[in-house]
């Protein structure tokens, strides 16, 4: 059975009260067609596991403005005043996660670990009723890895197998996401057959992608030097 479809089915994978993970960094990365997909299709109440909240009316910051979102995962959201609103009036419930330790407990659930050990946030409120572990005479954190239902990612380069090439940054914890929810959707700004994606450019391996979706974005203008037909 072939992975791409219609954005619609595959966001139809997306229930009521879901975890969500969604890659990319303020936005840049996001699978936008996706997420305007969520949004038209009425998708509520979910957990949302991402670096930020992007800037207002961009990417993931339109699910929080929409109040899709009751619980926020992320490692800062300074510059979407949304969240702070809803915050201070008790409506989004916020965690932040410094971003290092948020990177290594995606990497450590996709890993199928038992957690991360880190000195970040000893002696802040980020510490306050997480476990410690001392390890030659050094005291750490115990974080524990986090895991999504749904990772909606974005590539600029996808075959119809689903191995991703990510064009620069886009790729902003995208490939650790991969790994750590029970079913990804990519979005691809290109789609391309099976064979015409470079092995040694495969970033994250089809393997892990169970859905494709072709993005109705304007696409990116490629730089054709690399070489990649068109």
């Amino acid at each position: 059975m072939g992975k791409v479809e219609d954005i619609g089915r595959a966001v139809s994978r997306v229930a009521d009260g879901m975890t969500v993970m969604v890659g990319g960094f303020m936005g840049c990365g996001n699978p936008h067609s996706v997420i305007d997909a969520l949004i038209d299709a009425g998708t509520t109440n979910l957990t949302l596991i991402c670096n930020d909240a992007s800037s207002p009316g961009y990417g993931v910051a339109k699910l929080v403005e929409q109040k899709r979102v009751t619980k926020l995962v992320a490692t800062h959201v300074g510059l979407n005043p949304e969240v702070a609103r809803q915050m201070n009036a008790g409506e989004l419930e916020v965690e932040l996660i410094p971003q290092g330790t948020f990177a290594e407990c995606i990497r450590a659930a996709g890993a199928g670990l038992g957690g991360v050990l880190t000195p970040t946030g000893l002696g802040t409120p980020v510490a306050e009723g997480k476990p410690t572990v001392e390890v030659d005479g050094r005291t750490y954190l115990l974080e524990k890895p986090i895991r999504a239902d749904v990772a909606l990612i974005a590539g600029n380069r996808v075959d119809e197998s689903g191995n991703i090439w990510y064009k620069g940054t886009t790729r902003s914890f995208s490939p650790l996401m991969a790994l750590a929810a029970d079913t990804v959707i990519v979005e691809a700004d290109h789609l391309l057959e099976v064979g015409d994606l470079y092995p040694e450019d495969v970033v994250t391996p089809g393997c892990l992608v169970d859905h494709i979706v072709v993005s109705t974005h304007s696409e990116d203008d490629f730089n054709s030097k690399l070489g990649y037909p068109e």
